[in-house]
C-alpha cells in the first residue's frame, strides 16, 4: 500500500479541488494515463462511484479513491500490455445493488482534429463543418464512440453533458485547441440517439446555461432543447439522374413554378391532436399532389430546428439540423430523394440574417458576444427581437456558409431562398437616427454582410453546380443577381417584391377605379429585366391581418373568384419565375393560420375546385409553351400590344421566343364583357403575318374554372384592319375579369 500512499501525493490538493469543483480547464494534462516516477499512473474522476478498476492485456488493477472525492488514482503497469490499451470498470451503487459500467477512458486519446481543420476553422473557410464540429460517431483506435467538438474560444471550461454522465459537467471536460478556440473530446460508447448539451464556464468562471450544439445534426422534439447524436452512415441516394441533369433543369430558360409550403400545417391530422405529417407522410401526400398540379419545385418555410413553432422556422437555432417535428435527418433525405425521383426540385428557406436569443442557443455562447455583435446597434434586431450575426468574424461567416452547403451537399437540396436579405444589406434597416453605427466609410451599407453574401454565393457556385440561391430582397440594391466578378451579389434570382405589392394593390381596387391605377400593373415591366426575377405570392401576403388572396379581391363571391382567376392568368404569363403559397391554388378563403391546415374541404365547392383546375392548367401551359419561360430573363421575349387602355383596364402583350409559337395574352380587369375588341399586331415580330390564325389555349372565364364561358370559339383569324398603329389586327371577345391566351397556329 505504500505505492498508493505515494500516489496520493502525485496530485496537488489544488488540482484535486479543481477536478471536484469543475474548474479543470486542461483536463488532459491531469486525467488519463501519465508517467510519474517511471510508472504509468492513471487518474480518473467518477463522483459517486464506489470502485474503479483498470483491465488491460496483463490483468486488472484497482484504483484508489482520494478522500472520497471521486478522484481515483493508481499505477496500472501491472494491468496494461504493450498496446497500452485498457478499459475502466466503474462500480456504482444503484438502489442497493452494484452496477458495473465498462468503458474506455476518454483521456487516453490523443489530439482529435487535424491542423488543417483548425486552420480552416480559424480562417472561416472550413466548408464541411458538419463533418468536423458537432457530434460525430466514429471508431477511434478500434473503439466505437462519438467525437465532440465545439467553438468557444473565450470559455474557461467546456464539458459534454448528457444522460450518460447524469448531466454532470465535471465528468467530461474537453481539451482546448487554443489556435482555433475549439474544444474537443472523444467519448467511448456514445452512440446515435444519445442526448447531449455543452456546459461552459465563462472567462470569469461562472457556469452558463446549458447550450445546445451549434453544429448539431439532430435535435430533440421541441419544446425540449437537447442536441442528439445522429448516425454517420451515409444515406443511399437514388437521385443520380436528377443531380446529373440539374444544370439543365435549373437554367434561366427553364420553367420554374414553385409551390411554397409550411410543412407543419400543409395537412394536419385533426383527429390525432392536430399533429403535423412527418416526412414519410408528406412524401405520400404532398409529392403526388404537387406533381399532379404541375409545379416544378417545392419550397419549404425553414425546416431547420427552431424552438418556437409560431416563428414558422424563421428563428432557427439548428442551422445543421432538420427539425425533429417531421422525423429524422435520414427521413428528410429520403423525402428529398423521392421528390427528385418524381421530377420535383426542393428549395429551402434559410435564415442567416438573425437568430433568437434563447438561453440554450447561440446567444452569448461562451459568455461573450461570440456569434452576434456586442453593441445592440449592430447586434439586436428590433423588429423581431432577435440577434444579428457578426458577419465580420471569420468563424461566423464560415459557420453560416458551411450550413448552407450542408443542405445543398449533404441533403441534395436544389436551392436556398435567403431570408431577409434587405435587413442584412443596410446598417440602418428599420432603425432611427442614432440607433445604428455607420460603416468604416460613414455609409449605411453593411459592408461585412455584402462580403459574406458574395463569399456565400461564390462558394455555392463552385461546390454545387446548378444549385439556386434566391434573395428575398425588397430594396433597389443594384446587382443582386449580377455575378460577383461583375460587382454583383451573385444570387440566381431575386424575389420581385415591387411587382407583388403593386399588382396586389391594383387588384384590391374596385374595378371602377382601376383606370386611375393602370400603371401599377404595367410598371413592373419597366424594370423586369434589371434583375433575374421571381414573382412571389408567398405566405407573407396571406397572414397577419392581410387576409387571403380571396379576401383581397373586391366584389361579391363571383367577382372575387373571377378577379383571382384573371390575376393568376396575368401572373403566369408575366415574365419571371412563379411562386405560390399553399392554399392560394384553390382560393383559400381565410388567411393562413399555422395551427390549422388550409381549408381543403373548399374543394367540394366547384368554384374553388375550378380555381385549382386553373392553376394546374396554367402550370402545364407555362411548362409546355417555351414562349412563357425561355425568355423570362430576356427583354426580347416580351412586347406590349396594348399597355395604355386605362379607361377599359385592358392589357395585351406578346410573349416570344425563338423557334416556338408566339403567344398573345389579353387581360380584361373589369367586370364588363367587351366584344369586337381590336388589337393591332406588328409585322415580323414572332413571325406574325396577315394569314395567321390564333388558337385560344387558355381562358380564365371558361366554365371548367367556374367562369361564365364567354370566349372566342376556340380561335380567331388575322384581318387587314389597322389598329394601334399596325396594319393588321385581330378582333376579340374579352370575357369579364379574365385573362385569355392565344397561340399562333403553324
Amino acid at each position: 500500500m505504500r505505492e498508493a500512499d505515494m500516489l496520493h501525493t502525485s496530485l496537488e490538493a489544488s488540482v484535486i479541488d479543481a477536478i471536484v469543483h469543475g474548474r479543470l480547464n486542461d483536463p488532459f494534462a491531469v486525467l488519463g494515463p501519465h508517467r510519474v516516477n517511471d510508472k504509468t499512473e492513471l487518474r480518473s474522476f467518477h463522483p459517486g462511484a464506489s470502485a474503479v478498476s483498470v483491465v488491460g492485456g496483463k490483468g486488472q488493477v484497482t484504483l484508489q479513491q482520494i478522500d472520497h472525492s471521486g478522484v481515483f488514482v493508481g499505477a496500472i503497469d501491472d494491468a496494461i500490455g504493450k498496446d497500452k490499451k485498457y478499459t475502466l470498470h466503474v462500480t456504482w451503487n444503484v438502489q442497493g445493488s452494484e452496477l458495473v459500467q465498462e468503458t474506455e477512458d476518454p483521456y487516453a486519446f490523443d489530439l482529435l482534429l487535424g491542423e488543417l481543420d483548425l486552420h480552416l476553422l480559424a480562417e472561416g473557410r472550413h466548408r464541411e463543418l458538419g463533418r468536423c464540429l458537432g457530434a460525430i460517431p466514429m471508431t477511434l483506435e478500434g473503439v466505437e464512440g462519438t467525437r465532440f467538438a465545439v467553438w468557444a474560444p473565450n470559455a474557461r471550461r467546456v464539458s459534454v453533458v448528457g444522460d450518460f454522465n447524469t448531466w454532470d459537467g465535471r465528468r467530461h471536460p474537453m481539451r482546448l485547441r487554443a489556435e482555433a478556440g475549439v474544444w474537443e473530446i472523444f467519448i467511448p460508447r456514445i452512440a446515435a440517439g444519445t442526448r447531449y448539451k455543452y456546459e461552459l464556464l465563462d472567462n470569469q468562471g461562472h457556469v452558463l446555461p446549458l447550450k445546445a450544439d451549434p453544429v448539431a445534426r439532430a435535435s430533440e422534439l421541441p419544446p425540449a432543447t437537447c442536441s442528439v447524436v445522429t448516425s454517420n452512415t451515409p444515406f443511399r441516394w437514388t437521385d443520380g439522374a436528377w443531380i446529373k441533369t440539374r444544370n439543365e433543369l435549373l437554367t434561366y430558360t427553364a420553367p420554374m413554378s414553385i409551390y411554397e409550403v409550411h410543412a407543419a400545417s400543409w395537412l394536419r391530422v385533426v383527429e390525432e391532436d392536430n399533429r403535423n405529417l412527418d416526412w414519410h407522410e408528406l412524401g405520400d401526400r404532398l409529392i403526388p399532389y404537387a406533381v399532379e398540379m404541375g409545379f416544378t419545385h417545392l419550397e419549404f418555410l425553414p425546416i431547420m430546428e427552431h424552438p418556437f413553432g409560431g416563428s414558422w422556422g424563421y428563428q432557427p437555432l439548428g442551422q445543421f439540423s432538420p427539425s425533429s417535428r417531421f422525423g429524422t435527418p435520414a427521413a428528410f433525405a429520403n423525402f428529398v430523394d423521392r421528390c427528385h425521383n418524381a421530377g420535383l426540385g426542393v428549395i429551402l428557406d434559410w435564415v442567416p440574417a438573425h437568430f433568437p436569443s434563447d438561453a440554450h442557443g447561440l446567444a452569448h455562447f461562451d459568455g461573450t458576444a461570440l456569434y452576434e455583435h456586442a453593441d445592440p446597434r449592430e447586434g439586436f434586431h428590433q423588429d423581431w427581437n432577435t440577434l444579428i450575426y457578426n458577419f465580420g468574424r471569420n468563424e461566423v461567416r464560415g459557420f453560416l456558409i458551411a450550413s448552407a452547403l450542408e443542405w445543398l451537399e449533404h441533403f441534395h437540396i436544389d436551392g436556398l431562398r435567403v431570408d431577409a436579405v434587405a435587413s442584412m444589406l443596410y446598417r440602418d434597416y428599420s432603425r432611427k437616427a442614432g440607433e445604428w453605427i455607420p460603416n468604416i466609410h460613414g455609409g449605411r451599407e453593411n459592408l461585412e454582410a455584402v462580403g459574406f453574401l458574395k463569399e456565400l454565393n461564390e462558394a455555392v457556385s463552385a461546390r454545387c453546380p446548378g444549385a439556386l440561391m434566391i434573395a428575398e430582397e425588397s430594396t433597389a440594391w443594384p446587382g443582386v443577381t449580377a455575378p460577383v466578378k461583375d460587382g454583383g451579389l451573385g444570387f440566381s434570382y431575386k424575389w420581385n417584391m415591387g411587382w407583388m405589392h403593386d399588382t396586389l394593390h391594383y387588384m384590391e381596387y374596385n374595378p371602377l377605379y382601376r383606370r386611375h391605377h393602370h400603371h401599377e400593373l404595367t410598371f413592373g415591366l419597366v424594370y423586369a429585366y434589371s434583375e433575374k426575377f421571381m414573382l412571389p405570392i408567398s405566405h407573407d401576403e396571406v397572414v397577419h391581418g392581410k387576409g387571403s388572396l380571396y379576401e383581397k379581391m373586391p366584389g361579391d363571391d363571383w367577382q372575387k373568384l373571377a378577379n383571382l382567376r384573371a390575376y393568376f392568368g396575368f401572373m403566369w404569363t408575366h415574365p419571371g419565375k412563379k411562386l405560390l403559397f399553399m392554399g392560394c391554388e384553390f382560393a383559400q378563403v381565410r388567411e393562413w393560420n399555422h395551427d390549422a391546415s388550409p381549408d381543403w374541404d373548399l374543394l367540394d365547392d366547384p368554384r374553388h375546385r375550378g380555381i385549382q383546375h386553373l392553376v394546374r392548367d396554367l402550370n402545364h401551359i407555362y411548362v409546355s409553351e417555351p414562349a412563357l419561360h425561355e425568355s423570362d430573363c430576356d427583354a426580347a421575349g416580351f412586347r406590349w400590344l396594348i399597355g395604355d387602355d386605362a379607361d377599359n383596364s385592358v392589357f395585351a402583350y406578346l410573349r416570344v421566343t425563338p423557334n416556338a409559337p408566339t403567344l398573345i395574352v389579353v387581360c380584361n380587369m373589369t367586370p364588363v364583357a367587351r366584344t369586337d375588341y381590336r388589337i393591332g399586331l406588328p409585322d415580323m415580330v414572332g413571325g406574325i403575318t396577315q394569314s395567321d390564325t390564333w388558337e385560344e389555349i387558355l381562358n380564365t372565364d371558361a366554365a371548367i374554372y367556374g367562369g361564365g364561358n364567354l370566349g372566342n370559339s376556340g380561335q380567331v383569324a388575322m384581318s387587314p384592319h389597322a389598329a394601334n398603329g399596325h396594319q393588321q389586327s385581330i378582333a376579340l371577345t374579352l370575357p369579364p375579369l379574365s385573362t385569355i391566351v392565344f397561340r399562333k397556329k403553324n
